[in-house]
């Protein structure tokens, strides 16, 4: 199964980054915990230059504690400043705010020897639905951007302002074109992929495989699938579809339906606390 997605807007996107990047004196780079290596764009780091850019591995809350503290290890490794958060959460937030302070604090002492008096200007950048306009709605303590639990929610730059801090919320960008189709899965299964371009059936199978591989107590837990070990994956899907009730007339397997189920269970946690990379893409161990 071949994924590529790279809508007109996107184009539009990029470009409205490039000419605003100039105006912002640092970037926090939103990541998924559950995918963060496939979170990357490379086309889109290249834009940032030489500013400062924090990490933020958000949806941490759903991977464990050791999963997120791997990621955190491996990212700083690569001289990467990262912090591990729940968007949602105003403690976690306020950690950023200071991971932020701290990367621009060269910029802070420049402007005030400079007598230059005005907030920081900071990009908020990143793929579909990793949480970006959530971040920002915690930062302002109310809803000021928008947000959805589907790709390509925000379509158009936002500056929201708070006390000493501008921030420029920007439309979830995708490379123009997936080398690596691992990761091209990992982004569909988190929702980062408009739904509408994918054939759910096939990703679904593709998401069981893995699962069954890497967490197969969350799926046997989740769906009371006993021995599960001795089971295919296509074998799998059709026992929870048959256990949700998703069968059709002819006492066929409704697939379309099951998919929809189970990658919305994966998405919202309801599977367990799984997270698919701890590490980059390594053609010999996946």
């Amino acid at each position: 199964m071949e994924i590529q997605w790279f809508p007109g807007h996107m184009t539009k996107s990029m470009r409205m980054m490039e000419e605003n990047i100039a105006l912002c004196d640092g970037i926090i780079f939103v990541l998924d915990a559950r995918a963060a290596f496939s979170c990357f764009n490379e086309k889109l780091l290249k834009v940032f230059g030489s500013k400062p850019v924090v990490y933020a591995l958000n949806k941490s809350d759903l991977i464990s504690k050791e999963c997120a503290s791997l990621l955190v290890k491996n990212l700083q490794s690569e001289g990467k400043r990262v912090v591990s958060l729940n968007g949602t959460q105003k403690r976690d937030v306020a950690n950023l705010y200071n991971a932020v302070t701290e990367s621009l604090k060269e910029r802070i002492e420049s402007y005030k020897k400079k007598g230059i008096v005005r907030p920081l200007r900071v990009m908020v950048a990143g793929v579909p639905n990793t949480g970006k306009s959530t971040i920002i709605n915690s930062f302002c303590g109310e809803k000021r951007a928008v947000t959805g639990d589907k790709a390509g929610v925000t379509r158009g730059k936002q500056w929201i302002r708070l006390k000493d801090i501008e921030l420029l919320d920007t439309p979830g960008t995708m490379p123009p074109k997936f080398e690596n189709q691992y990761y091209a899965k990992h982004l569909a299964y988190i929702g980062s992929i408009n739904d509408a371009i994918l054939d759910k059936d096939g990703l679904c199978l593709e998401l069981i495989s893995e699962l069954s591989l890497k967490y197969p107590n969350c799926l046997c837990e989740k769906y009371g699938i006993e021995n599960i070990g001795e089971f295919q994956p296509l074998e799998i899907f059709e026992i929870i579809c048959k256990k949700r009730g998703f069968i059709m007339r002819g006492n066929e397997f409704d697939y379309e339906r099951g998919a929809i189920a189970i990658l919305d269970d994966f998405r919202k946690g309801r599977i367990g606390k799984i997270c698919l990379e701890t590490e980059k893409y390594n053609e010999k161990n996946n």
